[in-house]
């Protein structure tokens, strides 16, 4: 199958500074690849590259098929790009930003497209009033409506949801998950790990410019710490417990009466924890697997620069 997105040793200067240094990945047809890093890892430069709005300095970026150096126009008919901040005219309605792109894209009938897609956004009771008028939340989600108008195969996501309340954000997810329904392949940049971990089907890490860690987000989630988690009733069985697992690595949290058991991660050494404590007659109110999460990964390989 061949890659929507296809990206090798690319590499981007701005003078003397290295913002991009020899990045490669690749994206198939409906998939969502998350893009982490700290403020300046490269993430908005890459979209701009991929969207034909920056060059390279080095390096080969294909999208859709097209060379992005040899052939942008045809790159820019099969990619939509939603940047960091909504890109509406705020002196326009809903509706006559959602036309206006229509036309700008040639299609046929934009009329009957904008009031369809102000429908799928929740928008429709506000599509005739001035979008000045309308909330930061309103205005990300026409945005969005925006980027859809044509159809497009491909969509770059540069930080979607930030500023949005948390009400918002949800209703952003649902929108990035019927486009993946609909086999749209999503590049996604985000700082907020958790919408990464709920999204993406790949994540790729950056720092300084490189990608340092690329995977599944339970591939990830599997390289940090695994083990027991347990918490007791009283401070006796608390410290018993810790007496007899010291020869283990533990996590301590003695004021919520909690302690953290570091295993192999497989389920024999997980029930031994636990057989050992039972066996020496200690009660604990509740135990079970160590929740990780994917923002842990990430500041562990950002701290270590695996």
């Amino acid at each position: 199958m061949s890659a929507m997105i296809e990206v090798a040793h690319l590499k981007k200067s701005f003078g003397a500074k290295e913002v991009l240094k020899d990045l490669s990945f690749s994206l198939q047809k409906g998939e969502i690849y998350a893009l982490l890093g700290s403020n300046g890892a490269g993430k908005t430069t890459t979209i701009k590259i991929l969207a034909t709005l920056a060059h390279q300095n080095s390096g080969f970026a294909e999208v859709g098929g097209f060379d992005v150096e040899k052939n942008p126009q045809k790159v820019q008919e099969v990619i939509s790009l939603t940047g960091q901040f909504a890109a509406v005219d705020e002196m326009l309605t809903g509706l006559e930003n959602l036309v206006l792109i229509g036309k700008l894209r040639h299609l046929k009938e934009p009329q009957k497209i904008a009031v369809t897609l102000l429908e799928k956004f929740g928008l429709t009771a506000a599509g005739n009033q001035l979008v000045a008028t309308y909330s930061g939340g309103m205005k990300r989600r026409l945005d969005l409506a925006m980027s859809l108008v044509g159809s497009p195969k491909i969509i770059f996501l540069d930080e979607p949801t930030t500023g949005l309340d948390p009400e918002s954000r949800l209703q952003v997810w649902d929108f990035i998950r019927d486009l993946k329904k609909a086999q749209v392949t999503i590049l996604l940049t985000t700082q907020y790990i958790e919408e990464a971990e709920q999204l993406a089907d790949r994540v790729g890490i950056l720092k300084n410019g490189a990608l340092i860690k690329e995977g599944t987000p339970q591939d990830l989630m599997a390289e940090v710490d695994q083990g027991v988690d347990l918490s007791f009733y009283n401070m006796a069985d608390y410290q018993q417990a810790i007496a007899i697992l010291q020869g283990r690595t533990l996590q301590f949290f003695p004021e919520i009466l909690r302690l953290q058991v570091i295993t192999t991660g497989s389920a024999e050494d997980f029930a031994q924890v636990v057989v050992d404590l039972e066996k020496a007659g200690v009660t604990f109110r509740k135990f079970g697997k160590m929740e990780n999460k994917l923002e842990d990964v990430f500041l562990k390989i950002i701290q270590e620069g695996k």
